[in-house]
């Protein structure tokens, strides 16, 4: 019989706090990486909620978002809908293009909007609901329940390419977007938009005691959903409780310290061991995990499933809810090589994209900071894409793309660069994907190491 422990009742409370603290990172993930966007936006930026944040160029490393994509233009609108709906006037096409997803402060989709999402294209007046609203909404609005009052959209304006004439048009046409209360829809005031496209706007995700700082003001300022009551007392613990002041002493600092650590180290165990590879037997995993995906889609409804564990490894890697998954985009992420090595910004790779990729729209491949998941600080580019008009194609159609700290002779159009002293990651993003990219008829092979030229 083992030896029964013993522990004095600060070494229980200090356990208690650390154990709940682990937990409490896990599942609060997708609430915190909203926050850590919302405050960036209102400290860093003079927009405010309703208000539209875009960046007036292609995205580089400036943009510490979350595995953003450098081959669109981001618009984003924060929206509170205590006050009461909010709308969200997305244009038709009309030349233009479109992705966007709606979501609320727990990145629950609640609707795919643009050229492929519920509108296809034609334009639509979508109104964003609060928590039990009742009253009927009007003719020739979308009407979205939402069960937390904060929320946002995330908008993406396609580009042909990136000419300054293309950026030029596509800002354009992103600014017909209009934001505004529904209370407000005979007369609407004009939307503002503030352009962040020089601000260093970094929403990370900072695995020590400020974590709990954004959890805290999450469960001061939303209504608790039933499905995650059970943490009420679980925060509590924690000295997080509504209504009441969130001050943890300096001790419990530390302990908060070392529990987002030990949090950080078992999401990054779970996302490194992976889930089912897309393309089977290589490391391409879908951005979506199949039972996070499934239960996402019914809203958490399914009594035998509720993969918060996914859930925490997904949000800390990137952002938003899409609704129907595959059908706008689609993405694939790897940090590995087809050796099942980790990749090393201090060697050298190839992807090589095969011709006629199944896409409607343009594929692209990222590299990320495998630390942080954002673009690589102090690089001159993030990516390359199929709507770029320099990138060189082989004789049968197909383009190798490569990563690594120098250039490689003569592929200078081709390369994407990396820092040294850092792993990354990489994504690939199909917009438009078809019908045999999902059919596995054309399949993306793993990236492979070069020897250094």
């Amino acid at each position: 019989m083992a030896e029964a422990q013993h522990f004095t009742p600060e070494d229980i409370e200090a356990r208690a706090i650390h154990r709940r603290a682990v937990e409490a990172v896990v599942w609060g993930m997708p609430a915190v990486n909203y926050d850590l966007m919302m405050q960036e936006m209102l400290t860093k930026t003079s927009a405010k909620p309703h208000q539209v944040v875009y960046w007036g160029r292609a995205l580089d490393w400036m943009n510490q978002t979350l595995t953003p994509n450098p081959d669109t233009l981001y618009f984003m609108v924060f929206f509170d809908t205590r006050q009461g709906p909010i709308v969200i006037d997305v244009p038709p096409a009309n030349g233009g293009s479109l992705n966007g997803n709606i979501v609320t402060l727990w990145q629950m989709p609640l609707e795919d909007v643009g050229l492929l999402g519920l509108d296809k294209g034609a334009g639509g007046k979508f109104v964003v609901l609060p928590p039990g609203y009742t009253d009927k909404v009007p003719e020739g609005y979308v009407a979205l329940q939402s069960d937390t009052f904060g929320g946002y959209a995330l908008l993406r304006s396609n580009f042909n390419s990136h000419s300054d004439e293309d950026i030029a048009k596509s800002i354009a046409y992103g600014k017909k977007v209009k934001v505004y209360p529904l209370s407000q829809a005979e007369n609407p005031s004009e939307t503002t938009f503030i352009d962040a496209q020089d601000v260093l706007f970094d929403s990370t995700i900072q695995f020590d005691a400020t974590f709990f700082e954004h959890l805290n003001r999450i469960i001061q300022s939303e209504p608790w959903i039933a499905r995650d009551r059970h943490m009420i007392d679980q925060l509590r613990t924690l000295g997080i409780e509504k209504g009441k002041s969130f001050k943890p002493d300096a001790q419990t600092r530390r302990i908060f310290d070392s529990a987002a650590v030990e949090a950080k180290a078992w999401l990054d165990a779970k996302y490194e061991a992976g889930w089912a590879s897309f393309f089977e037997g290589t490391y391409w995993r879908p951005g979506g995990i199949p039972e996070l995906a499934k239960a996402m889609s019914a809203n958490y409804t399914e009594m035998d499933s509720y993969p918060t564990d996914w859930r925490g490894v997904i949000y800390t890697l990137g952002y938003v809810g899409i609704k129907r998954l595959g059908v706008g985009q689609f993405y694939l992420l790897t940090p590995k090589d087809k050796d099942g090595e980790l990749l090393d910004g201090a060697d050298t790779y190839k992807l090589t994209v095969p011709a006629n990729a199944p896409v409607d729209q343009y594929w692209s491949v990222t590299v990320y900071d495998r630390q942080t998941h954002a673009l690589v600080r102090n690089m001159n580019r993030a990516s390359r894409a199929s709507n770029s008009n320099e990138l060189q194609k082989n004789t049968d159609g197909s383009v190798d793309i490569y990563f690594g700290p120098s250039t490689p002779p003569g592929k200078e159009t081709n390369w994407v660069p990396t820092d040294p002293l850092r792993e990354f990651e990489l994504m690939f993003r199909a917009y438009g994907p078809k019908r045999e990219f999902f059919d596995k008829a054309w399949v993306l092979p793993d990236v492979e190491k070069v020897a250094a030229q």
